[in-house]
């Protein structure tokens, strides 16, 4: 199985400093993941909201200096061994000397080590996409492609839309849709948001290649993630929404929650498949708190109280894709909280590189391959039709 992280994270209109730790988010002291994907979005560049929504920005055009800056701070959060206790430990003599401790240091020391590199990375307006992947994974990966789609004022604009990244890993096409839908708390706003998923799923293109044997749109991918501030909200009074959510009772919300319903009819979203939310809501908090925005910080006079909502989420179309974690983490820098889901996924490789992938290719994580068509099962591979099999 590959194992695939992808996050989401609205930060509004602050700008990250150099030192921003987002070791939490990213689960660097974890095993290590082959593909990791970020979306934020800054308002103004919302890592879903980049940059200030200014005329010039509205437009379409990059920053580069903003998106330079978070593809540094995730370079530096993926290529490090450190302590859980924060002490970047990348000094070989130090390493040397604390691997004596190892068994007394288990508890703190982080023992994945990471070499990633970035596949593409895109910003249109306040959304941001940056992809990743290990080392040894890159030479497999072929026909990177970006598609952008403004959905925002007069239809076009680039303060809400989607940046859709896609690529090939070996014979199995993936595509990740980084999007940041219409807003709003009014009943009925969220025909707007539908709308502006359609827009992006009709809108949406991708070269075919020089043989036209390319995927051109987003569903026509294997594997397929759709994450960002996608803006649905809760369909109930919201005293009714802000006593359930002090009482945590989340089935109740979610019985309500305008995206749940959206993929429970079909309509819109017909095959996508979003796991099952174990966290309480991830927006609108009061800077730099854990209370929700409305409770006892009233904002500015005659400001929208906005209740309570799962904005922030990661949803996902295709066969061979299962998630196997959906949580939160709380870093207050923003009124969202960060949302992240590890996914495991299929791919197939043609029969003829088997043999070669065993030396080229993960060496450590194959066992004997008695025949160059099968694959012993007492790893994670899996033998399939198709001569294919799961990393």
């Amino acid at each position: 199985m590959l194992r695939v992280f992808v996050s989401t994270w609205n930060v509004g209109g602050i700008a990250p400093e150099e030192d921003l730790n987002i070791d939490d988010l990213l689960e660097t002291c974890n095993e290590t993941c082959d593909i990791y994907i970020l979306g934020y979005y800054q308002k103004c560049f919302r890592f879903q909201e980049i940059v200030p929504l200014k005329a010039s920005n509205v437009l379409g055009s990059e920053n580069n200096d903003i998106s330079m800056k978070w593809n540094s701070i995730i370079r530096e959060a993926l290529n490090k061994k450190s302590y859980k206790g924060g002490k970047d430990q990348s000094d070989g003599e130090n390493l040397q000397n604390n691997s004596l401790n190892e068994k007394e240091n288990s508890a703190k020391f982080c023992e994945a080590q990471h070499d990633v590199q970035c596949i593409i990375s895109k910003q249109m307006v306040g959304i941001f996409i940056s992809v990743w992947t290990r080392r040894d994974l890159y030479p497999f990966i072929r026909h990177p492609s970006v598609s952008c789609v403004g959905c925002g004022i007069m239809g076009c604009l680039g303060n809400k839309g989607s940046v859709s990244v896609r690529f090939q890993l070996h014979e199995t096409s993936f595509c990740f849709v980084c999007s940041h839908l219409a807003s709003g708390g009014r009943e009925g706003d969220e025909k707007y948001r539908n709308s502006n998923v359609t827009e992006i799923f009709s809108r949406t293109s991708f070269p075919r290649g020089p043989l036209f044997d390319l995927p051109r749109t987003i569903l026509d991918h294997d594997h397929v993630i759709l994450l960002g501030d996608l803006n649905y909200r809760i369909s109930l009074p919201e005293e009714t929404t802000r006593f359930l959510v002090e009482k945590g009772d989340w089935d109740s919300l979610l019985e309500n929650d305008q995206l749940k319903m959206e993929l429970m009819s079909g309509n819109t979203m017909r095959g996508w498949h979003e796991g099952t939310i174990k966290f309480a809501p991830t927006y609108k908090y009061c800077p730099n708190s854990d209370i929700y925005y409305g409770c006892f910080y009233q904002g500015k006079k005659g400001e929208k109280r906005r209740a309570p909502a799962w904005c922030d989420r990661i949803v996902w179309h295709g066969e061979g894709l299962k998630q196997v974690q959906y949580t939160r983490t709380e870093s207050k820098l923003s009124d969202h909280r960060p949302v992240k889901a590890l996914f495991t996924a299929e791919v197939t490789v043609l029969p003829k590189l088997m043999k070669n992938l065993q030396s080229l290719f993960l060496s450590e994580r194959f066992d004997q391959i008695k025949t160059p068509f099968e694959v012993s099962t007492t790893d994670d591979f899996v033998r399939t039709k198709r001569s294919s099999f799961r990393l």
